[in-house]
């Protein structure tokens, strides 16, 4: 018996008489609707068993979720050139740039910041904006691998924009070819099409300052390297200014301490804010647990870092088994990097840029032709007498 319906087809439509069916992978049959969801239903903006997909574009709407708003690092960052603390010659000459370039109404030329990580090379980026009232893009040079992305950033671009990007060393060739023209004529050059019909076109870009951080300037091509107004290099900070940005950070922190505390914790955190912070942090932690409300002193700070396996100088416990190593098993040096890597069990690049650097700087390790040498100064502070002729074995 067949049934049939007073509604007219639709055009490009089968009649309701004869339903066209489509067996679905696990042999049952799905028949077409032409019904659309009510609103409200959870089928909404999703496609149907045969249907063509739809989209829907309130599920595409941006939202900011709470855990993303009010991170407490970002208020840890100075937002003002003045509450900068450390980097004097620094500040100073990026102060005359900015009052320069407010004056003439024009954008900060392009700058260069280099230094080993940690001393601050996002957060002046951050000054900056914040200083020529203009916005800040930040991003990193490995995020940046097709053409487009570097389009993309500096299309959006806006006057006197920063743009920060952070590891510019490791850029692909492609994208930093592309920045050639952007930073000197703030345009870009695309070429559309392919083979006899292809033509270049520029695209014009709003004039905007370039920040580059990179913790190996050698690694920058000259071309790129050049074409920076700016070269700053950032340099390790002294006890003292440690000291301020222990105070400023533990109060932001709502934790209390005293000069003696963070004095402590300044002299265990390599000249580094950014080991400073995460020290203040772990002895935070210590007292609510083991001490709660009493404030952070020297000697709670010594306490609370010594069970962190950070000693007075900063030496964590890898440093002092690989000096610990090597006076013990070889009369201190010299050892290839091989063989320290093979009794520490570290990977060889992890001690080459990792723990060597520090313990060259505070004059505890050497490097020799022949290998490593511990120096004098490594043999006292592990409690060993060291030997008169033992450096003479490196040459």
């Amino acid at each position: 018996m067949a049934i049939i319906s007073s509604k007219q087809p639709e055009p490009n439509q089968q009649p309701d008489s004869q339903p066209e069916s489509r067996v679905g992978s696990r042999g049952r049959k799905s028949q077409r609707s032409s019904k659309p969801a009510p609103e409200g239903d959870s089928t909404n903006g999703e496609a149907l068993a045969g249907d063509a997909p739809a989209l829907d574009l309130t599920l595409l709407k941006p939202e900011v979720r709470p855990e993303e708003t009010g991170k407490p690092e970002e208020s840890l960052r100075p937002q003002k050139l003045a509450d900068y603390v450390g980097q004097k010659d620094l500040k100073e000459v990026l102060a005359i740039a900015i009052q320069a370039a407010r004056a003439r109404q024009e954008t900060l030329d392009h700058l260069l910041l280099y230094g080993p990580p940690g001393l601050g090379k996002t957060t002046m980026s951050l000054i900056l904006a914040t200083e020529m009232q203009v916005d800040c893009k930040i991003t990193t040079a490995p995020a940046l691998e097709r053409p487009r992305d570097i389009v993309g950033l500096l299309v959006n671009l806006k006057r006197g924009d920063i743009l920060f990007i952070d590891e510019i060393h490791r850029l692909p060739r492609v994208t930093e070819e592309i920045l050639y023209p952007a930073m000197e004529d703030y345009r870009i050059d695309i070429t559309i099409g392919k083979g006899q019909s292809a033509r270049t076109r520029s695209i014009p870009l709003q004039k905007f300052t370039l920040v580059g951080a990179t913790t190996r300037v050698g690694a920058l091509t000259s071309p790129l390297r050049d074409r920076f107004g700016l070269i700053q290099r950032l340099r390790f900070y002294e006890l003292d200014e440690l000291t301020q940005i222990i105070l400023r950070t533990a109060q932001i922190l709502q934790s209390a301490i005293t000069e003696a505390g963070a004095i402590e914790i300044a002299r265990r955190s390599r000249g580094t804010p950014r080991i400073a912070n995460r020290l203040l942090r772990r002895v935070r932690d210590y007292v609510q647990v083991k001490a709660a409300g009493t404030a952070i002193d020297g000697a709670i700070a010594a306490q609370a870092l010594e069970l962190f396996n950070v000693d007075p100088c900063g030496l964590d416990w890898v440093d002092r088994r690989l000096l610990t190593m090597m006076i013990e098993n070889y009369g201190g040096g010299p050892v290839g990097l091989d063989t320290l890597a093979a009794i520490t069990g570290e990977d060889a690049q992890t001690i080459e840029e990792v723990y060597e650097p520090y313990l060259m700087q505070i004059g505890y390790l050497q490097r020799s032709p022949r290998g490593r040498i511990a120096l004098p100064a490594a043999w006292k502070h592990l409690g060993y007498q060291p030997p008169e002729v033992q450096l003479l074995l490196g040459y």
